[in-house]
């Protein structure tokens, strides 16, 4: 039985992991929210499970390092200097961020990368994403998650080959562009597909979230699998043993 530690413990991913926690068996050693003392939760963890906002990443890694005990990130909308500071926490402690928890979502980008790495660039590749009204961000940071998955097949760098928010007259594609559509509306709580488009064939591959607890479930298998381990970068695909 492990402890584990909400960050974030009173939004909506915050009590989808208090069920998840109860329902796995382990104990849910207690939650903060914004204000709370985090270096007192991670004293009583055996691992934190982050879902708050960007502002708060490097006060809460500072928490688990103080604490020497492992946590897991699953804030989107970071950005590169959020980056640094997770790379600098897993000099100490083990540290998994991910834009997605969901465990088929790890399968999805395991299969868009091998499909990228066999289809050649002529085959277009464009990422498209719904999610609930409130959502804040885009594209999600599933969609850049399966971005990131398409170009590692393909050996190419997303932030120089994606394309988003077409308008106007755009041009033609770019070849070997990889594209990106958000949608919003509703209380959808995610649905991507990747779509392959070639000369007269087209391959989608897609997954639908029907609920936020699907997050939850893989977030508690992510933290609890992070347990024990040596210090460093972590990512959800070595969770189900795909790296």
């Amino acid at each position: 039985m492990a402890r584990i530690g909400i960050i974030g413990s009173e939004g909506r991913m915050g009590h989808a992991l208090a069920r998840a926690i109860a329902d796995a068996g382990h104990d849910l050693s207690g939650g903060v929210d914004q204000g709370g003392n985090t270096a007192n939760l991670a004293e009583a963890s055996d691992v934190l499970v982050d879902f708050t906002a960007p502002a708060a990443l490097e006060g809460n890694l500072h928490a688990a390092v103080g604490a020497g005990i492992p946590i897991l990130i699953g804030t989107t909308g970071l950005e590169q200097r959020h980056h640094a500071a997770l790379d600098s926490a897993a000099l100490a402690i083990p540290v998994l961020q991910t834009g997605n928890t969901s465990l088929g979502v790890t399968l999805l980008a395991h299969l868009v990368r091998e499909a990228a790495a066999r289809l050649g660039p002529d085959w277009d590749i464009e990422v498209l994403e719904m999610h609930h009204r409130m959502k804040v961000d885009a594209p999600s940071g599933t969609a850049l998650l399966l971005g990131e998955a398409a170009a590692n097949g393909r050996g190419i760098d997303l932030a120089t080959n994606s394309e988003r928010g077409r308008d106007g007259i755009t041009g033609r594609r770019a070849e070997g562009a990889i594209g990106f559509a958000s949608l919003r509306g509703g209380t959808v709580a995610g649905e991507h597909s990747v779509i392959l488009a070639g000369e007269q064939e087209r391959l989608t591959l897609t997954h639908v979230a029907e609920d936020r607890g699907i997050f939850a479930r893989g977030a508690v298998a992510g933290a609890t699998w992070l347990i024990g381990r040596d210090a460093g970068r972590y990512t959800m695909p070595q969770v189900l043993g795909l790296d």
